[in-house]
């Protein structure tokens, strides 16, 4: 019962979208409504406003680490083990996903995901975040870069820590990014995408 409940709670913090959020408190225009549509601070940062682009990467990042966090450092006290980390860590994520406080319009998770995986383990969440850092600074391209660390990340835990219900919990969020991601690897293949920061179309 302890598991569900920081399983519910995961989720809808992580249903708090600071790309909305924030650029409402900035003034500006709903992501969901320009360039890419979706709330994530990509698609901010194509208003140009780098400061509400670095609060919302900022804010998707720290939602995931600390539902992590707190699943870790209060729920053993409450019967919630390995399994229920692994809960957690997916919660969180498909709550930026599919947020409840959004209609279910959410994100598409790069942020969130690299949170979780600092709280998991700050190694795993450097090794996959250089990883991506790598790729957008050598193709410009957001999207790829996410790919390409979504493809590493379980590989790195394996590599850490070996077989635990916390790597299939990394796994089934690289899946997840990847599928939300299908739009982009199309527009990738047609040369389509936009690049990172580019601004958005009038």
């Amino acid at each position: 019962m302890n598991t569900i409940l920081f399983a519910v709670a995961a989720y809808l913090l992580g249903s708090v979208s600071f790309a909305v959020v924030v650029s409402k408190l900035f003034g500006l225009a709903d992501p969901r409504t320009y360039g890419s549509k979706n709330p994530g601070a990509t698609n901010v940062l194509r208003s140009g406003n780098k400061a509400a682009a670095a609060l919302t990467l900022l804010g998707d990042a720290v939602k995931g680490w600390l539902a992590v966090f707190l699943a870790l450092q209060f729920g053993e006290q409450y019967g919630v083990g390995d399994t229920g980390i692994a809960l957690v860590s997916i919660a969180v994520f498909v709550g930026h996903l599919w947020p409840v406080f959004f209609r279910f319009v959410g994100g598409k998770g790069v942020a969130t995901a690299l949170g979780v995986l600092i709280g998991l383990n700050g190694w795993l969440g450097l090794a996959t975040l250089v990883t991506w850092l790598v790729i957008a600074y050598a193709f410009r391209y957001s999207s790829l870069a996410a790919l390409v660390a979504s493809v590493f990340a379980p590989f790195y835990y394996g590599l850490l820590f070996g077989v635990e219900p916390q790597l299939f919990a990394v796994l089934a969020m690289s899946v997840l990014l990847i599928w939300r991601h299908r739009q982009n690897i199309a527009n990738l293949l047609a040369g389509k995408e936009s690049r990172i920061g580019s601004k958005k179309k009038s």
